[in-house]
Parts: C-alpha cells; structure tokens; sequence
C-alpha cells in the first residue's frame, strides 16, 4: 500500500517514548480530530462533487476520525477500506425493513443506569458516551447516551447491584469507549472495581488504541498492571492496514505490563469480506500478540446495512480461511440475537 504523510497533530509528530510519555499528547489527538468532511477529502486528494451526499449524511452520525487514523490510508483512492469504516456514505439515508434501532437489545438489558446485564457470569458498564472516532457501522449508533437510565453521574448503583449479583465474576468496560475518559477517572473507577471480591476479570472493549495509539500511555500502563484482577483488553480491527509501528509499539506496552489482548472484527461489505484480507488480518494481529477472537456478522442497526455481508457468504469465507491458517489463528464467526444466552456460533455443518 503507497501512503503518503500528512500533517498531524503533536502526539504523533514526536518520537515513541514521548507519544507514550506524555499523557497530554492524546488528549490533544482527540481534540484535533477531523470532523469537517472537506478537511478529509482535501488530506485524501479526493473531490467533493464526487460526493454531494456528504455533509448531509454526516449531520445525524457526525464524521469523526482522528489524523493519526487518516495517515494509514492511501490517497486518491476512495475505496480505501479504512476510509470505507469512516466516511459517511449515501445508503446511510436508505430504510431498510431489517435495520433496527437498537440491533443487539441493549435498552432491554439495562439493569441500572449504565450496567446492562445480558449474559450470566458478566455485565457490562457504559462508561463513556463518546469515542476516539466513528465507525459508520457501529450498533450503538442510535443508543440513547443522553438518557439519565443510559449513563449515571457516578457508579454507585451500578457497583451496588454488581456486589448484590456474586455470580457476575467479570465486569466490561465499554461506551462509548472507555479509555476516552481521563486517567483520574478510570483509576477511580477502575479502584472500586478491584475492590468488588467477587470479580475475577475486567475486560476493557477499546478501539482507541487504533484511532491514537498515544492512549496507550506508560501511566495507564501502570494503572491496568497494578490491577490484582486479571485484565483483558478485546481490541477492535477490521482491517491489517489499521496496524502501524506505533499501534505495535502500543501493544507491545500493554503485553509487558501483563494485559492480555484479543481482536474482534466486524465482517464488512467492501472492507475486509475477502478471504485473502482477513488471513492477512490474523497473521498480522499474531505477530504482535493479538489473539483473533471473534468475527462479527454485521449487528443490523438502521443506517449501516449497506456493509452486511450474508450469512451463507460469510461461512464460504471463513471456510477459505479455515484452509489457510491453524485454527488458533481464525476467529470464530458470531452472531449476536437479542434474548440469548451468549453470542450465536455460525457453524457450517458438513
């Protein structure tokens, strides 16, 4: 792949150590991300009448996506398959009888505010209502952040129906995205969590860590390896192109401080719906010690359908990858149903 470098803000003009030194330099990519759709086809050398759709596609699900992101996609091609996750496109408008509002039952499972609890052993807390960027196809999309039962000002309920359920053994942290809040707030978090006996496991869901990877600071480090849980980071990449010498060096921080890390993808329409991408995927996350973990059948939320890819195509994929890998090596292709039990294996039976 020919990129070619833009300019960026400070967190990634600087060496390595001062990226993961300073933990202003994210807060500071964040802040500067592109959200005016002309900037971005401007930086990509893409024309703007090729795209009248834009700026109103991008008025009820913002564009947002940060420079550092922007650098690893190839200019002039306006299917580049980083730039097809975040760039507001005309099917968005288009209804789709099969799209819903809330595709995987999140408002029904909200037990207090900001803890949905779906699957026994495990609940999950909305930790934040924003992200380091925006995936177009993202199921929360139309999730009702503002809503007083949907984020609380503190966690007191939350903890307290945690410590009244002994059987929730592993707490995950998502959003939004959890690690856009600040360092003081997720260690205060992240303290009465480690507190609760019961809990066995924090798992964090993240896909900050591929918008700026300047998150991954030597103090959040510390933070999460001080921890006396087990904590598990599930990274979220669709595509190898994503990964970058300073995503590896990244993780190559979070390893050391003990932090297992596993990658979830979303199987996408012109993205990575080929065999030969996702075998290029894994190949890419072993090398740095991400294990693949799951493939997402796309969640049908309204306004993304357009990068569905169909069940029976997705198992003729998977079965190409399957003849190309080890097995510890190919993610397992999921479904998630609202009112089950735990995510839904897709198994082609021989």
């Amino acid at each position: 792949m020919n990129t070619t470098s833009f300019p960026l803000s400070a967190s990634t003009n600087n060496s390595s150590n001062n990226v993961f030194n300073d933990s202003r330099l994210w807060q500071e990519e964040l802040a500067a991300a592109i959200r005016d759709p002309a900037e971005l086809l401007q930086l990509l050398d893409l024309h703007q009448e090729d795209y009248p759709w834009l700026f109103e596609a991008a008025i009820p699900f913002p564009l947002k996506v940060t420079r550092s992101f922007v650098q690893r996609m190839e200019k002039a091609n306006p299917n580049d398959p980083l730039l097809l996750q975040v760039l507001p496109d005309r099917p968005e408008f288009y209804h789709n009888p099969e799209g819903l509002m809330d595709p995987v039952g999140d408002l029904a499972s909200r037990k207090v505010p900001g803890l949905l609890h779906k699957y026994q052993g495990r609940a999950l807390l909305i930790t934040a209502p924003s992200c380091a960027g925006h995936c177009r196809y993202c199921f929360r999309r139309h999730f009702p952040y503002q809503e007083p039962s949907s984020l609380p000002s503190d966690w007191t309920q939350a903890l307290r129906y945690v410590r009244e359920h002994p059987d929730i053994e592993e707490i995950i942290l998502s959003g939004g995205d959890p690690l856009v809040l600040s360092d003081h707030k997720l260690q205060t978090l992240l303290g009465e969590l480690n507190l609760l006996p019961q809990l066995t496991t924090i798992r964090i869901h993240s896909r900050t860590p591929v918008f700026a990877p300047s998150r991954i600071t030597d103090s959040l480090c510390e933070m999460l390896g001080n921890l006396t849980k087990s904590v598990v980071m599930v990274l979220h990449i669709n595509h190898a192109n994503e990964i970058d010498e300073l995503f590896k060096t990244a993780m190559k921080k979070l390893a050391s401080h003990g932090i297992r890390l596993y990658n979830q993808s979303v199987l996408l329409r012109g993205v990575n719906d080929r065999a030969d991408t996702l075998i290029h995927l894994s190949k890419s996350l072993f090398n740095i010690d991400i294990q693949p973990y799951y493939l997402h059948l796309l969640d049908p939320v309204q306004g993304a359908m357009h990068y569905s890819v169909p069940k029976d195509e997705a198992l003729k994929i998977l079965q190409q990858v399957r003849q190309s890998l080890p097995g510890y090596l190919v993610p397992q292709l999921v479904q998630e149903i609202p009112g089950t039990a735990y995510k839904q294996p897709i198994i082609q039976f021989t």
